[in-house]
């Protein structure tokens, strides 16, 4: 997903973040939110199913809460290489029980620089106040690195080491709460995965795998009302989204977080699509322990709610044992 920073800002992630975690405390937990007691290991994985999480950009937690019966555990937002998320909202979340997870963008950051200590200050500031927490979270710094976010340029070597030299200094700062979550894109820039490893900081780096993915469906051609808008693969079961990827992040043997996903509603059945996920995950990715919506009409209506269908389907999803471990 391209131009994160940007399409943050135009969704008002902060403030609807803001707001929604500011008036939602533990004790406006439904009684069945898997926010309250659900069994974490030392990097937070669970000892059965997978966490649901979301992204809020299209309604506040409380909203969210009220529309599905529960609160989903994981709480997605974004910050600038500046801002510093171990502040309210952060700590709002570890005070209801959810997990932050933080999407690190180091936009116009010259990757150079990181690896060279040039911007230590930053680095280790925001060690300290991690560390100061106290609890779990998962930190994402620079995802979808090998698509179009080309954050180090699409440098594979120059990332790695730039991603290391983070990691080195938040373990020196004893913020060991930290668990390090690395989410490529689905594909790379060129499309397929032949690269997508070549970003991988290594096995003492990563506590989580990842991926972000998106069924992008198929849109009529304004110019041409019998042609279909394939582009990013068009329809695609949610299987199918992440089939390539999914050995690729398997083989390295650690729970895996689909970072951001989400299917459109154009071009075929989005109700089915979601009602597809935990039968998939179960038999095709028993891997996967985690994966968070990005509920939002942008590129294509991400929303839970684009259609009754659809909102029903990801209610009985997100209430299904599966997703309450």
């Amino acid at each position: 997903m391209t131009e994160m920073l940007g399409r943050a800002a135009s969704a008002g992630v902060v403030l609807l973040a803001l707001s929604g975690v500011l008036t939602n405390t533990a004790s406006q937990e439904s009684p069945g939110s898997s926010a309250r007691s659900s069994i974490r290991s030392s990097i937070l994985e669970p000892a059965s199913g997978a966490f649901l999480g979301q992204f809020y950009g299209a309604g506040s937690i409380d909203q969210t809460t009220r529309k599905l019966g529960r609160t989903p555990v994981i709480h997605l937002a974004y910050y600038g290489w500046d801002a510093d998320w171990t502040g309210s909202v952060t700590q709002a979340d570890m005070a209801a029980g959810r997990i932050p997870l933080i999407s690190w963008e180091p936009d116009h950051i010259n990757f150079a620089r990181i690896a060279d200590g040039s911007l230590d200050a930053t680095i280790i500031e925001r060690a300290k106040g991690s560390k100061a927490l106290g609890k779990k979270f998962f930190l994402d710094f620079a995802a979808e690195m090998n698509g179009d976010e080309a954050w180090s340029g699409n440098n594979a070597p120059l990332y790695v080491s730039a991603y290391r030299h983070i990691h080195d200094l938040f373990v020196a700062a004893g913020a060991n709460n930290v668990v390090w979550a690395w989410c490529p894109n689905v594909t790379d820039t060129p499309g397929g995965n032949r690269t997508t490893m070549d970003y991988y900081p290594g096995d003492a780096y990563v506590d989580w795998t990842g991926v972000d993915g998106y069924n992008w469906g198929n849109k009529k051609d304004a110019k041409n009302d019998a042609k279909n808008d394939t582009t990013n693969g068009g329809w695609q079961s949610f299987q199918q989204v992440f089939q390539n990827i999914y050995p690729l992040l398997a083989a390295k043997k650690k729970p895996i977080l689909i970072g951001e996903m989400a299917s459109a509603e154009a071009g075929g059945d989005k109700a089915k699509w979601i009602d597809d996920i935990i039968p998939t995950l179960r038999t095709s990715f028993p891997l996967i322990k985690g994966v968070v919506w990005f509920d939002i009409n942008k590129e294509a209506d991400w929303r839970i709610s684009s259609s009754p269908a659809s909102e029903a389907s990801f209610i009985r999803m997100a209430n299904n044992p599966y997703f309450n471990p």
